[in-house]
């Protein structure tokens, strides 16, 4: 049985995690650990060294490129795989030809964690799975699929294939869908961190319209979900969102607030881009305790 609660039912559950050292992934790791569980990382011998000695690690210098075998071997004694890696380079991940390489390396971790006995197996999705077409409505678990990058689509596939294959193996199967995630760690060139960049130097920003409207979440509350999910006994899809819609305009001045300059806010200086969907703001999914009833 798995739980967060290490006096209830020892002992904790040992959990295998890519992408630990990442964005999503060290806050991810982070509750984990405060949860108790033990931890194996797998990652790239670089990443993998900046980490405390008493992390269990397996080196790889491109998981991704690993076989079934390779997996089975670094899966044994896990109760749980959580893979959060995936080819996310800032402008340029939408429509990489290294989806396919995450696509068909997600696959090969698969079959050899169910291969070593693994009981659950989590993957990390994206929103943009969804048909964004219809902004009238939130996005529920349940809702269209429609997507339109091979990002989006290689993540859609890994969890078509998965959520068919896995059961059929005697693993749980749970795929966290990610929404609009901002704080500590995120790629400098995207909107939070640029927003605080310009204005801590005084420096205008030129901005859209800002009326488009997101979920957003603080990567370590949503890190924290993700760490809850995983230990828990929800399986399917899976909402990492926090149910409420925001205007980028409104997230803009509330930092610009921090500094007091709301002066340097340029919206309206760059043209909306006309595929952007005005509205993506999700359903929290309720997560179902392990042995809660």
């Amino acid at each position: 049985m798995i739980s967060r609660h290490r006096s209830s039912r020892p002992p904790a559950p040992r959990v295998l995690v890519t992408g630990g050292t990442g964005f999503v992934g060290r806050h991810t790791v982070a509750a984990l650990r405060e949860a108790g569980a033990r931890l194996r990382l797998v990652g790239r011998p670089d990443s993998l060294s900046s980490l405390e000695p008493a992390f269990e690690t397996r080196a790889t210098h491109d998981l991704f490129a690993e076989g079934a075998d390779w997996w089975r071997d670094a899966c044994a004694d896990v109760d749980i795989v959580l893979h959060i890696a995936w080819y996310a380079v800032p402008g340029k991940y939408l429509m990489a030809e290294q989806n396919l390489d995450c696509l068909a390396g997600t696959l090969a971790l698969a079959k050899g964690a169910a291969q070593a006995g693994v009981a659950r197996f989590v993957g990390v999705g994206t929103c943009f799975e969804y048909d964004l077409s219809d902004s009238d409505k939130d996005l529920t678990v349940d809702a269209p699929l429609q997507p339109l990058t091979p990002y989006a689509a290689a993540k859609v596939s890994a969890y078509h294939v998965l959520s068919q294959w896995l059961p059929r193996q005697d693993v749980e199967f749970l795929w966290g869908r990610l929404f609009y995630l901002y704080g500590d760690g995120e790629p400098e060139n995207r909107l939070v961190p640029h927003l605080h960049r310009q204005l801590s130097l005084g420096r205008p920003v030129d901005l859209t319209s800002g009326t488009q409207v997101r979920d957003f979440m603080d990567v370590k509350d949503a890190g924290a979900l993700l760490a809850d999910a995983a230990l828990s006994e929800t399986t399917g899809p899976f909402n990492v969102c926090s149910g409420i819609g925001v205007t980028v305009r409104a997230l803009a001045e509330a930092i610009a607030d921090q500094y007091g300059r709301r002066d340097l806010l340029n919206f309206g200086a760059r043209p909306d881009n006309l595929f952007d969907p005005p509205r993506v703001v999700g359903t929290p999914t309720p997560i179902r305790i392990r042995g809660g009833g």
